[in-house]
């Protein structure tokens, strides 16, 4: 079973008439919202908020889960708070969690239906959780990003740190919030209400709670700019996979337990520990994986390259050589999905222009040494063909709700694809 990925038929019928009540993605006054977005400047956490508190007295990192288990994957959310008292927070170290549970999937651990929030402490029992309950919010709907918004703004506030790190929990899908053959794409979705977070909206949570300095997404498919840059002047670092995430996701002990034994990590030192402990753990079952890390501030200067290669293809008239690159390249579960690295090697080792040679061997070198600064594998994508971030790249169709996207906005990525996609 496959963790946050593009899974058939997961809503069950208790929800479908609140399906129609979701917010569309392609409805979405998306214009204004990235007016909005685009509008503001770098906007970097906090060293802790306003709070009579001596600063001295504030911990080093406080870590914030938003745990939507609200679907089927209700069953491994239990699993990871669990994982999480297996070492618990300490004296340098925050650990928080909103987790939200409904009918119909798991009944373990006293069967609570409704969302709560937990201060996590250590404990030796693995079959329940044992951390205090802070709140009791009742039943909320975990697929509205101002919840997401809401649960940061108290943890920021309930327990103030130097450092923030946010996991956002659940299935994903990349960018598009489509629901074309049942497939089921964005972030936290809420099987309740039929709704979720899109990428625009993901970018206005981290601006409205003022940022984070790593944001992770445990979830599939979110490591791709469609999505990085919409939340890249919010955080610093940003962990995410390529690949759809197993069943399981991340193995939140092997994560935490040296970031709590350090206590004072850096930010590029607490994104590694996330992709240490997610792909430690799946080398060490043989499961294939991916995951990376990300510099948000790369994505400038990785724009201005992406548009100047694109410029200078686009030129050659190599439409046919482009899509033959493309559909070689490596591909994921969404197979629209492709390996940027791997197809600017590609397409380097054919195109007969030198200048466009030149540039595209040079995006691959940025993403390899300055864009994804760490990037591990496992089974068949340790390859070589997997360089830490995918971008949309579909050989004959074209998602017209693309062009809502920052991404779309400020990179020549959207032309390119019709480009080539034409006759």
């Amino acid at each position: 079973m496959f963790k946050k990925a593009m899974l058939a038929l997961v809503l069950v019928s208790s929800v479908s008439a609140l399906v129609s009540a979701e917010i569309k993605f392609d409805t979405l006054n998306n214009t204004s919202l990235q007016q909005e977005i685009s509008a503001m400047e770098l906007t970097l956490p906090e060293a802790a908020p306003a709070m009579a508190e001596d600063k001295a007295a504030q911990k080093e990192w406080t870590v914030m889960v938003f745990l939507n288990s609200k679907n089927n994957l209700e069953r491994y959310g239990l699993l990871d708070v669990n994982e999480m008292e297996k070492i618990g927070s300490s004296d340098k170290v925050n650990v928080v969690v909103e987790m939200g549970r409904i009918n119909g999937y798991s009944t373990a651990d006293g069967d609570w239906k409704t969302t709560r929030r937990f201060l996590i402490q250590k404990d030796n029992d693995f079959s329940k959780i044992t951390s205090p309950v802070l709140a009791d919010l009742g039943k909320t709907d975990m697929g509205d990003y101002k919840s997401l918004v809401n649960f940061v703004k108290w943890a920021k506030a309930a327990y103030p740190a130097k450092k923030y790190v946010l996991i956002v929990w659940n299935h994903g899908s990349g960018w598009d919030k489509s629901r074309a053959l049942d497939v089921t794409k964005g972030i936290s979705y809420d099987d309740e209400t039929g709704n979720h977070i899109s990428t625009p909206q993901l970018g206005l949570a981290l601006k409205e709670m003022g940022g984070v300095n790593v944001y992770g997404s445990d979830a599939c498919l979110m490591q791709m700019p469609e999505v990085t840059y919409e939340i890249k002047n919010y955080t610093e670092y940003i962990v995410g996979s390529e690949e759809t995430e197993p069943g399981d996701g991340y193995t939140y002990d092997l994560w935490l337990g040296p970031v709590v034994a350090k206590g004072n990590m850096s930010s590029y030192e607490m994104g590694k520990a996330a992709v240490d402990g997610y792909s430690n753990h799946y080398q060490s079952i043989g499961q294939a994986s991916t995951q990376s890390l990300l510099k948000s501030s790369a994505l400038n200067d990785f724009t201005v390259l992406v548009n100047d290669f694109v410029l200078s293809a686009m030129d050659t008239g190599e439409k046919a050589l482009v899509k033959t690159a493309a559909g070689g390249s490596q591909s994921y579960a969404v197979y629209d999905n492709k390996d940027m690295g791997h197809f600017f090697d590609r397409y380097a080792a054919t195109t007969a222009n030198a200048d466009v040679k030149m540039k595209a061997l040079a995006l691959k070198s940025y993403i390899d040494g300055s864009l994804i600064v760490h990037n591990r594998v496992n089974g068949n994508f340790a390859n070589g063909n997997s360089h830490g971030i995918a971008a949309y790249m579909p050989s004959y169709s074209f998602n017209g709700s693309y062009n809502s996207l920052a991404w779309a906005r400020d990179s020549q990525w959207d032309e390119f694809i019709k480009w080539y996609q034409a006759k």
